[in-house]
Order: structure tokens, then C-alpha cells, then sequence
């Protein structure tokens, strides 16, 4: 707990500054693509986690680095951005700033998540059900589905936005009637 209350603290200040200059420069969208494309890099990539988590490598040879990662397509601010948080020994914590970038862009433009647990693989028209399904629960237009797969559901969905669940896993279904079988709720 201690941890994550010191990650956060150090975290914050850098999430809104780099919110601040995405809209100071209008880039807001394009910084918060920037930001998925790095937490997707951490999740697919043991090798990227150890270099980004690494504090004994040479600042400006983590800056090449990320330079040749990033390639020319990235704007010159985010990587000037990038380049900030390696000379203050901050690149570490990148993994947490992106995605508290990525919840401050949600604020702004009022984006509902809605984390979707499923057993296989959906389909566009199945997504797109689960949307309209997560519009019409919480009133707003504005969704953005982040799904993961869990072969232990067995089918259904579980649907998360905010605090509130619905499971409508089989692996849920079971557990309710089988609660009731044996009398607790």
C-alpha cells in the first residue's frame, strides 16, 4: 500500500502536466493514442518492462532508445515528454502515468469504461450490443469497452462500469445457484 500511495504521488503531478500540454497544444486524443500504444508495449513486452524499469541505464542511451521505439510518426512534445521523465529518473513510473493520462482524458471528455470480462473472443456485432447495453445503463453516449478473455467463465459476460458489476457469466450463474442450494445469500 505504501508503494502505490508514493507511485501515486509521483504519478499525479506528472499525468497533469502532460494532460495540460496535450491541451495546450490540442493533442489530447493524439497523446492519449500515444499512452495505449506504450501500456500495450508493457503488456506485450517483458524486454520494453525491463528496459523502462531499469534505473542503472545511461539517460541518454534510454533516450535513443525510445527515440528509435517511438519512430517519427510520435509528436515531437510527447517525446520531449518521454526524454523529461528519463532525465528525472521518472520513466519507471511511466507505466502508471499513461494510465492515469488515459483516465484524465475520460474526465475531459466524459468517457464511460466499461471493463468487459468474457469467455471467448466477441464479435463486432456482439460489441457493439454490450455498447448500446452500457449506454443505456449508465445514460451516456460517450463508451469505451476495454475487454480481456477468461476461459474460467465458461460463457457470458461480466460487465464493469465504475463500482457497479453485472455478471452474466455461466461461472456466476453457477455460483448463485449453488448458494442458494446450500442456503447462504
Amino acid at each position: 500500500m505504501k508503494g502505490s500511495a508514493m507511485s501515486a504521488q509521483l504519478v499525479e503531478p506528472y499525468a497533469e502536466a502532460l494532460m495540460s500540454l496535450a491541451k495546450d497544444t490540442g493533442k489530447v486524443d493524439d497523446f492519449a493514442d500515444y499512452s495505449r500504444s506504450f501500456l500495450t508495449a508493457f503488456k506485450e513486452s517483458e524486454e520494453f518492462r525491463f528496459f523502462i524499469a531499469n534505473p542503472l541505464l545511461d539517460a541518454e542511451e534510454q533516450k535513443g532508445v525510445l527515440k528509435s521505439i517511438c519512430g517519427k510518426d510520435i509528436d515531437a512534445y510527447f517525446l520531449n515528454f518521454l526524454f523529461l521523465l528519463v532525465d528525472r529518473r521518472r520513466i519507471a513510473f511511466s507505466e502508471a502515468l499513461f494510465e492515469r493520462f488515459i483516465a484524465l482524458q475520460r474526465e475531459l471528455k466524459n468517457i464511460v469504461l466499461a471493463q468487459i470480462t468474457c469467455a471467448t473472443a466477441l464479435s463486432r456485432e456482439q460489441e457493439d450490443a454490450i455498447a448500446e447495453q452500457v449506454k443505456s445503463i449508465t445514460g451516456s453516449n460517450n463508451i469505451e469497452l476495454e475487454i480481456t478473455t477468461d476461459t474460467s467463465l465458461i460463457g457470458g459476460v461480466i460487465i464493469k462500469v465504475g463500482s457497479q458489476v453485472f455478471d452474466a457469466s455461466l461461472r456466476g450463474q453457477i455460483r448463485r445457484i449453488s448458494m442458494g442450494l446450500l442456503g447462504t445469500n
